[in-house]
Order: C-alpha cells, then structure tokens, then sequence
C-alpha cells in the first residue's frame, strides 16, 4: 500500500470518528481534516483550500440567502396553513404529505433547492402544532434526497451515468428509466419514518416539547384570551349607526374590537368615534362569556373571517406587546383619548398596569403617568411603527417581522428563476447566486440581510470536507478500496455482486461527493458485469441510485443544510440515518435484482 493511500485512509478514520463522536464542533472537525490533507502533503495549497470555490458551497450559500427571502415574504407561511388546513396537525400525516411533496419536487429540481424551498414551511408548521422541529425536518430533507433518484436528470450523479455509459460504448437511460425504483425507495422512507420515527428521530430537548415563544409567555404571564372570533353586525342589530364607545363594548362588557372590515376594507383597532354599519364584521378579542353578553344583546351573527382578516390571530403577522410609558414621554398628564392611541398607531390596548394596578375595560380618561405599562395587540408593522415613536419604549421582544408579502411573486421568481438556469445547463451555483441576487436587487430582502442569512458552520463544514473527496480520488485510494473489495466479488452470487457494488457507492457518498463515487465505480462496476456475465448497464445505474444514500452523516448538503435548523447531532444522523441507509439499500438492491436480472 502506498504511503500516501495509508495517510488518506487514517485521515479518513479520524474525520469520521471526530464527526461521530462531536469532541469538538463539527465544522471544526472538518477545517483540521482539510488542515491535515495540507500539512501531511497529500494535497497542495490550492487544492486544500478548492471547497472555498466549490460549486457546492457556492450554491449552499445561494439556497440559504433564496431560502431566507422566501421566508420574508410569508409565502411558505401560507402553505403550511393551507397544508395543517387540508392534513390537520397529525404527525403522520405532516409528514407524510410534506414528504410526498418535496420528493416529486427534487424529481426535477436539485434536492437542496427543494429543501431549501420547503424548510420554512416546517419550520412553520413545528410552531404552530407544537411538534418539535427535529420531528419534522430529517424525514423531509431525506425525502427531498430520495426524489433525485425519481427521474434520470433529478441529481447531478444520475443525470452523469448516462455520459459514463456512452464512454463505456453502452446505450444511455431514458429520463424515467429510473422512476420505479425511486417511487419504491420514496414510500419506503416516508413509511419508516411513519412506523419508527419516534424512536429513531430525536423528539426535542423538553421531553417532546416546544420551548415557550415569547408571545406564549406574554399570554400566560397577563392570561391574555388567544382565540379572536369575527361576528357580523345584521340588519336586526340595535349596534347600527352607534359608534365604537357608545356601543359600551369597553366599559360594558371588557371586550376589544381588534378590527373592523366591511366590503373587504379594513380598519385596525376602530376609533372611539368610528361609526358601525349594517354588514360590518367585527373582530372580537376578550373572554368567551364576556363576547357572549355583548354579541347576544346587539344579535350579532358569528362568521368565518373573511379574507380581509387573513392572519390577524396568527402570530406570524400579529401579536401582544408590553408597551412602557418613557420617563420622558410626552404622553404623560394625558388620557388615551387626548392622545388617540388607536387612530395614531391602529393598535388595540386591552389592559393598563398603573403604579401597580391592573385596569382592563375602559381605561380611555386615565391619565398616563410615567412606568405605566399597556398590553396591546396589532399587526408587527404597526407595532414596529409604535417601537419608532418617542412615547413608549416596547419591553416585549418581538420575535416576528413584518411580512413583505407583496414581493411573493418576486421571490418565487427568483426561485424559479435559479431552477430553470439549472435545467438548462447553467451549474447550479451559478444558477443559484443569480437567483439570490435578483432577490436583492429586487427588494426582497438587503445585502445584509443576505449575509446574516448564511449559516458559516454549515458552510465550513463542506469546505473542509470537500478536499478529502479530492485526495481520495487524486491518490488512488478510492479506486484502491473499490478495486480490492471487488476482487473477493467476483465469481459471487448475483445478489452479492449487487450488494457489493451497492455499499461501496454508499460508503463513498460518505466521503466523497456523489458525482465523484459514481465516476470512480462506473468503471470498475462495467468490467465486474463483463467479467460476472451480468449486463453492467444496470449495475452502473445501482452505482448512481445508491451514491443518493448519504443519511448517516450530515455530509450531504441537504443533510447539512437542515442540521442548524432541526437542532441535530452527527450521532442523530447516525441513528435516524442509519436505518434509512439499510431501508435504502435493502429496497434498491431487491428492486435492482428482480427487476433486471
């Protein structure tokens, strides 16, 4: 054995074990295994330092600034509504269903920008059903990993074997030649996840649940009513033609009118002196006995909210604040109805804390002294408006952001834009950077924004890991391992050959990218079918199915992509990938052997 194969080899055990194990972070790992690829002479300067320059990095960096602007437009927040709305807030069925989609997806787009395009989506979905992100987030992005093996051109290392089959003087794939097998591999995932998730996926850090958000801490601290209901005024109601103060809904019955619509405009927190009107929907916001009295005695009609209304009771869009009167305001000696609270800022105030009093109801002739503290609720735009004005200083942290929904369409035209450059030849670095670019100059989201994006651990660790697959291949060492464990195949069994071939491609996807295992198994794996008398087309394709069995460590990048957000371990990939990596090879390697030989 050559020293250089020996030096690669013990590095290679030594990066695996550190990633395992997490003695240090595993960006660290991978900065000292390019640092040791450097220093032990295996490869120069320019190639140790070549993942800074990587196409992979390059588009990992690109999917994360595509990803965040989708975020920032809501628009994956409204899917997940319409998702939990079709699916309900079964575990099961979120995943199943999210799985099912982000794996048609990757059929025809790169697996990470499938990911990447779905992450906020679950992220969402974690927050409003309360099951625990790393619940979620592994089987998706394992899901989106498997749909590139859906059809010929869904991953680079597929769309590749077709080029390696014609160097070997051998007919090419058609573009669903490979869809059967990863049909069966995308329902095996989703069904062991279904069947084994709550014990192979970590379940969160609280025993399964969620850490408390800061609107939920608000709400239990000041037993705030979450639900707001939406009640039409009807033509039989005395509450027509009276304005908001008259109707008594304060002073009378504690209950707050969070907005207003009729004929889809919208009034936040409605003035004292706004007058209401036949037809006019109302939303509620107090205790349900309380809503009872009022809308019983004005024979108000409760309805659906209607489409004005979208998001005014989810947190992502609204919330409750605690608002501080500054020593140095000029609100103080007046009343809210000298200062127009509702008509300045459209937010409502439910309840007054003054020199330690809790007031609710009607507090509108109270005269504001210093430290007096509001609990209000509106949009986030509106309260970051309030967070800008000299009268209050905002002690609540606002978690949320305001939504810039009206760039939806720019953003999902970035994305789509970043696809198509990819489809049509461009590398997915380049497609991908174009595609966040337009999204910056296009207002989505600033340069800033589109740094602090970018998650640098993720980052290093495929630009440390990236030269390893470069020594292997460089030094012969990959070649080494393929070449001698092919040799005790020979003369096997079909099956054995099969499952030779099928774990090298694995163990190679591990530590190499996926385009580099199949180039250095397609042809040794032709002359094992000549030397077995077993066709090697199919043999060449297991090779470019199995190198998408990269679950075991956060290797691949979509696995490193979602590891920040799902709050994962390498050990957590090492149990939930694990067995994926078994189902895996177990499903392709049967299909493979009853399919084509």
């Amino acid at each position: 054995m050559e020293t250089e194969i020996l030096i690669v080899l013990s590095i290679t055990g030594f990066t695996v074990f550190m990633l395992v194990s997490e003695i240090v972070r595993i960006d660290i790992t991978a900065i000292l295994t390019m640092l040791l690829l450097s220093w032990t002479g295996v490869l120069t300067t320019s190639e140790a330092l070549s993942g800074f320059s990587s196409n992979a990095v390059i588009a990992m960096i690109g999917v994360m600034i595509l990803g965040e602007g989708i975020a920032k437009t809501g628009m994956m927040s409204r899917f997940s509504k319409a998702v939990l709305s079709k699916v309900g807030e079964s575990k099961n069925a979120i995943v199943g269903s999210l799985s099912l989609s982000v794996g048609s997806l990757s059929a025809v787009m790169q697996n990470i920008g499938a990911a990447a395009l779905f992450l906020p989506s679950m992220l969402d979905i974690s927050r409003r059903t309360k099951i625990p992100a790393s619940a979620l987030i592994m089987p998706i992005g394992f899901a989106a990993i498997i749909g590139g093996t859906l059809t010929m051109v869904g991953s680079g290392h597929l769309i590749l074997t077709n080029d390696l089959l014609i160097a070997a003087d051998l007919d090419p794939y058609g573009l669903f030649a490979v869809t059967p097998v990863g049909i069966a591999l995308l329902a095996a995932a989703i069904f062991y996840f279904l069947f084994f998730g709550k014990w192979v996926l970590p379940q969160g850090d609280t025993g399964g649940k969620l850490e408390m958000t800061e609107q939920e801490k608000v709400i239990q601290a000041f037993e705030l009513h979450k639900n707001i209901r939406f009640f039409q005024i009807s033509a039989a109601s005395s509450l027509k033609e009276k304005t908001v103060e008259e109707s008594g809904v304060w002073n009378t019955y504690n209950v707050n009118i969070i907005a207003s619509s009729l004929n889809n405009k919208l009034e936040y927190a409605p003035w004292r002196k706004s007058t209401l009107v036949e037809n006019q929907v109302l939303a509620l916001h107090g205790s349900d006995e309380n809503i009872k009295a009022f809308t019983d005695n004005y024979n108000l009609i409760e309805v659906e909210g209607p489409k004005s209304f979208e998001g005014i009771d989810d947190p992502e869009d609204f919330g409750f604040v605690e608002v501080i009167v500054s020593p140095r305001s000029e609100l103080i000696g007046q009343t809210i109805r000298q200062y127009g609270l509702r008509k300045r800022h459209g937010v409502e105030p439910l309840i007054l804390f003054s020199n330690g009093e809790k007031i609710d109801g009607d507090f509108s002739d109270h005269k504001i002294a210093a430290g007096d503290t509001f609990i209000v609720y509106g949009s986030w735009k509106h309260i970051s408006d309030l967070q800008t004005s000299d009268p209050f200083v905002i002690a609540t942290t606002v978690e949320a952001e305001p939504k810039k929904k009206s760039k939806s369409l720019i953003a999902a035209g970035s994305f789509a834009l970043a696809i198509l450059l990819a489809m049509f030849g461009f590398s997915i670095s380049i497609a991908f950077l174009t595609g966040a670019i337009v999204m910056i100059l296009a207002g989505v989201m600033t340069m800033q924004e589109a740094y602090k994006s970018i998650e640098w651990k993720v980052v290093f660790l495929l630009v440390g890991l990236i030269p390893l697959g470069i020594a292997m291949q460089n030094t012969g060492t990959a070649q080494f391992l393929a070449e001698g464990i092919m040799y005790f195949a020979e003369g096997s069994h079909t099956i054995v050959i099969l499952l030779t071939v099928a774990i090298l491609s694995t163990v190679f996807s591990l530590v190499m990218s996926n385009v580099g295992a199949v180039v250095v198994l397609a042809p040794l794996v032709v002359g094992i079918g000549t030397i077995a008398g077993l066709d090697p087309r199919p043999l060449v394709l297991l090779a470019a199915v199995m190198a998408g069995n990269s679950f075991i460590l956060p290797t691949h990048q979509v696995n490193a992509l979602l590891m920040t957000p799902g709050g994962y371990k390498t050990s957590d990939y090492f149990k939930a990938g694990g067995g994926m990596t078994i189902v895996f090879l177990v499903v392709a390697v049967l299909f493979f052997y009853f399919s084509f030989f």
